[in-house]
C-alpha cells in the first residue's frame, strides 16, 4: 500500500508557496556554543572530529572560532583551518569577530598561512536597547561597519556582516548599516534574533523586509538567519525565515550556546529533511551529537528529539502492539511510521520495544524472539508478571534473570 494512502498530511492541506531556492547551514557549535556557561572546550582532537562530522553531514560551513579572543583560540583557529585546507575539505570556514580592526587581523593571518579564504563575520549590535546601553552613536556604528568592511577588501577576506539583536532593531538603523556594508564590500549578511526575541511571523516579516533591501542596492548579497531558543521557537523560526527567502540557516549541535542556546543544528536538518527541502545522508546525526555530548560534556536528554535514548523506544502496550504487528509484515517503513512521525531509519536508527509496567504480552514475545530466545507460555507469563509488578521498564539483565 502507498504511504500517502496511510498518512493523510494536513501539513500541506491548504495550498502554499514552498521555497525554491537551496539551503545552506553553517554550524556555530565551535564559536556560539562555546559560549554556553556549562560547557567544556574541547581539545583541538574533539574539535577536529566533529568538523568531519559536519562535512559528512552536508553542512556547508562553519564558524571554527573567534581567534581575536586569545592565543588558545587563534592556535584552535589555524589547526582547523589547515585541516580543511590539507584535506580539501567542502566545508567553508568562517571566524567571528567584532567589528574591530584587531579582532580580523588574526583571520587575516591565519587566512595567509594555510592558504585558505575565511569568511569575516563581524558582528556589531543593532538595537536601539543596545545603542543605549553601550552609548554608541548611529555614526560610530556606521564608522566602524565601514572601517571593517574596508580592510576586509584590502586584504581579500569574504566579509559576512552580522547585525546582533536585529529582530529588536529599527527598520531605519537596519537600512543604514547594511547599506554602508554592503557598498564597502560585504557579499552576505545576517540576520541575527540573538536574545531569541523573534516569532515565526517577526522571522519572516523581517526577511522580506532585508531581502527587500538587498534588492534595492543592486548586488548579489546572500541572507543568513541566526536564532536562539529562548521562547523555544528556534526550529521553526529558521524554518520561517528559509521559507521567507534567508539562503543560510545557523545552528548548533544539540542547541548548545548561551542562556537556552541556539538553534539546534541536529533539528533543523531532520526537519528540513521531512520537508524534502533538502536530500542527503543523515545517518551520522546520532554520532554527531554523541561526540559533542562527550566533547562538551553536556549530556543528551533521554527524550530529545531523534538523538535521544527514548527517541524511538517504547515499553506502552497498545503503542508497542501496533509496532510489533508492523514488523510482522515485514515492512520496516510500517514500522517506523506507524506510532512516529519520524522514520528511524533515516538516520541509521531503529524502533525499540522494552518491557515495562504499562507493557502487553507482545512487548514480551517480540523482545524474546529478536534475541533468539523461545517465548513459551511460562516465560513469557514470567516476564509479563514481573513487569507489572515493577516500578520501572526492565533492564537486560532484570529480564534474563526470569528467561
Amino acid at each position: 500500500m502507498l504511504l500517502s494512502e496511510l498518512i493523510y498530511d494536513w501539513n500541506k492541506a491548504e495550498a502554499a508557496e514552498y521555497p525554491t531556492h537551496a539551503v545552506e547551514f553553517d554550524d556555530e557549535t565551535l564559536r556560539d556554543g562555546l559560549q554556553s556557561p556549562s560547557v567544556t572546550d574541547p581539545p583541538i582532537e574533539k574539535k577536529l572530529e566533529l568538523l568531519h562530522l559536519m562535512e559528512s553531514l552536508g553542512i556547508d560551513a562553519a564558524d571554527i572560532g573567534l581567534p581575536g579572543a586569545g592565543p588558545r583560540a587563534r592556535q584552535d583557529v589555524l589547526r582547523l583551518a589547515k585541516e580543511i585546507a590539507d584535506n580539501r575539505m567542502r566545508i567553508r570556514p568562517n571566524c567571528a569577530a567584532r567589528t574591530v580592526i584587531s579582532d580580523i587581523v588574526p583571520i587575516a593571518e591565519i587566512s595567509q598561512q594555510v592558504g585558505l579564504p575565511i569568511e569575516v563575520a563581524a558582528f556589531i549590535g543593532s538595537s536601539p536597547i543596545r545603542q543605549y546601553a553601550e552609548e554608541w552613536t548611529i555614526d560610530r556604528m556606521l564608522r566602524a561597519t565601514e572601517e571593517t568592511a574596508k580592510f576586509c577588501t584590502k586584504h581579500g577576506l569574504p566579509l559576512f556582516y552580522v547585525t546582533e539583536d536585529t529582530t529588536r532593531a529599527h527598520p531605519e538603523t537596519l537600512r543604514k548599516l547594511y547599506k554602508t556594508a554592503i557598498e564597502f564590500g560585504a557579499r552576505r549578511i545576517c540576520v541575527a534574533d540573538t536574545v531569541g526575541h523573534a516569532t515565526p511571523s517577526g522571522a519572516k516579516a523581517i526577511i522580506k523586509f532585508i531581502k527587500q533591501l538587498v534588492a534595492e542596492t543592486g548586488e548579489a548579497v546572500k541572507v543568513d538567519w541566526h536564532g536562539h531558543q529562548d521562547r523555544g521557537l528556534g526550529v521553526i523560526n529558521s524554518i520561517a525565515a528559509y521559507e521567507a527567502g534567508a539562503d543560510r540557516i545557523h545552528g548548533t549541535a544539540l542547541g548548545v550556546g548561551e542562556r537556552v542556546g541556539n538553534t539546534p543544528m541536529d533539528q533543523l536538518l531532520v526537519n528540513f529533511q521531512l520537508l524534502g527541502y533538502i536530500d542527503r545522508d543523515l545517518t551520522a546525526l546520532k554520532k554527531y551529537c554523541e561526540v559533542t555530548s562527550e566533547a562538551l560534556q553536556i549530556p543528551i536528554p533521554p527524550n530529545y528529539p531523534v538523538v535521544g535514548s527514548d527517541a524511538f523506544r517504547t515499553a506502552t502496550g497498545v503503542h508497542a502492539a501496533a509496532v510489533v504487528k508492523a514488523f510482522r509484515k515485514n515492512d520496516e517503513m510500517l514500522a517506523n511510521l506507524v506510532y512516529s512521525s519520524v522514520p528511524a531509519n533515516l538516520f541509521g536508527l531503529e524502533q525499540i520495544i522494552d518491557i515495562g509496567p504499562m507493557s502487553g504480552k507482545s512487548n514480551v514475545v517480540f523482545w524474546l524472539e529478536r534475541r533468539g530466545i523461545e517465548p513459551t507460555e511460562e516465560r513469557v507469563e514470567r516476564i509479563f508478571t514481573a513487569a507489572k509488578r515493577s516500578t520501572h521498564v526492565l533492564t537486560t539483565d532484570e529480564i534474563m534473570q526470569y528467561v
